[in-house]
């Protein structure tokens, strides 16, 4: 199977809808995508301005600098000590990799991808892409012999949905039995919102208390998309397990995949200040305070959204009606289908929107 055989693009489904929201007399509310509408802090857009003398090739490596900064951000923000420059690696974004994962490990007909079974489509199109089957299944006990790669989602998108140390380490442990690499997909882990996550870090996958302080097989891959509001300079990166991160090294510098060198600095800067995470995350949590109650008081039910950039929702009926009747509200959302068969009448809203729409959002779905 190559790029030309894969489905068509599952968004671009939503135009009708979205074609309706923007009809609205006041305007559309676009609650879909997750695209962040906040300014890129100052000392990030500072960074890449004055790396702008961008004469040479990068480094598909990383540059000493932002090696450094992403070991000691995991060892501060993630309970993930003694990593070095060899076990990281930043990339172009994290949908690149997540799409392109399965090909850069040799993956082909026969092997089994494991994703959640709400999911981000794009671990499904990984595997098809190198014609391996992909497997929607949380169960550890539910992956079969054949499995060579595993994706996690903590917090899950499109569920918000936390897995704790007790979980990821029986994930782990299932998958070292299978011989399968085992991936952290763990770029909403700074937003967490309900219960132990409220005052709890949400766990990385590299946590010695899930590895048992050995990272064999098992990687992190995270984006600055969402907690920094970077998702124009497509910066991310992965940990984990050095030997893995070695031959994702090769492959990349053979495919030429390669971070800028702006990027890259402004990436260290990035992960060098918490300040801004802790601003940005206080800005969600407003819009989320305002958003929730508006969706539940017009009949929406809340599913898990314990952490993340979404609220996962249902009304009770199939997830194109309930698109159907927020589009004559003005409101765009994401439909569950997107996210797996299993979830036909969920909704996926999101929290990037301007203070202005959110309050706009409540207002329009508050009971005439």
């Amino acid at each position: 199977m190559g790029v030309a055989d894969l489905a068509d693009y599952p968004w671009d489904a939503v135009a009708p809808y979205a074609a309706t929201a923007r009809a609205h007399r006041g305007g559309i509310v676009d609650l879909s995508i997750g695209s962040p509408v906040d300014p890129t802090p100052p000392v990030i857009a500072a960074a890449l301005a004055a790396a702008t003398d961008a004469h040479a090739y990068p480094q598909t490596a990383g540059t000493p600098g932002l090696r450094a900064a992403i070991a000691a951000w995991f060892a501060r923000r993630r309970g993930v000590p003694g990593l070095t420059p060899d076990h990281v690696l930043p990339t172009v974004g994290s949908k690149e990799l997540v799409a392109l994962l399965p090909l850069l490990l040799g993956l082909g007909p026969g092997d089994v991808v494991v994703h959640p079974r709400a999911a981000y489509p794009t671990y499904e199109v990984g595997a098809r892409l190198v014609g391996a089957t992909p497997l929607a299944a949380d169960d550890p006990a539910d992956w079969p012999e054949g499995t060579r790669l595993i994706w996690l989602n903590s917090p899950g998108n499109p569920d918000g949905r936390v897995l704790d140390h007790d979980h990821l380490r029986a994930a782990v442990t299932r998958a070292r039995e299978l011989g399968a690499v085992i991936a952290g997909d763990e770029c909403y882990a700074e937003l967490g919102w309900d219960g132990r996550w409220a005052h709890e870090p949400v766990p990385s996958i590299l946590d010695p208390r899930v590895t048992g302080g050995e990272p064999t097989g098992v990687l992190s891959v995270y984006s600055l998309s969402k907690q920094s509001n970077l998702a124009g300079y497509r910066a991310a990166f992965l940990a984990g397990d050095g030997d893995i991160v070695a031959r994702l090294l090769t492959a990349r510098k053979h495919l030429g995949l390669m971070p800028p060198a702006p990027v890259q600095a402004a990436a260290a800067a990035a992960l060098a200040d918490d300040a801004h995470v802790a601003a940005q995350k206080e800005i969600y949590r407003r819009r989320r305070a305002v958003l929730r109650p508006a969706l539940e008081g017009a009949g929406f039910r809340i599913d898990q959204s314990e952490a993340g950039l979404y609220l996962w929702a249902t009304e009770g009926r199939d997830a194109w009606e309930s698109m159907g009747a927020l589009a004559e509200r003005g409101i765009l959302a994401g439909p569950g289908h997107f996210y797996g068969s299993q979830f036909p009448q969920h909704v996926r809203f999101s929290l990037t929107a301007t203070d202005e729409r959110i309050y706009e959002a409540a207002r329009r779905l508050a009971p005439s």
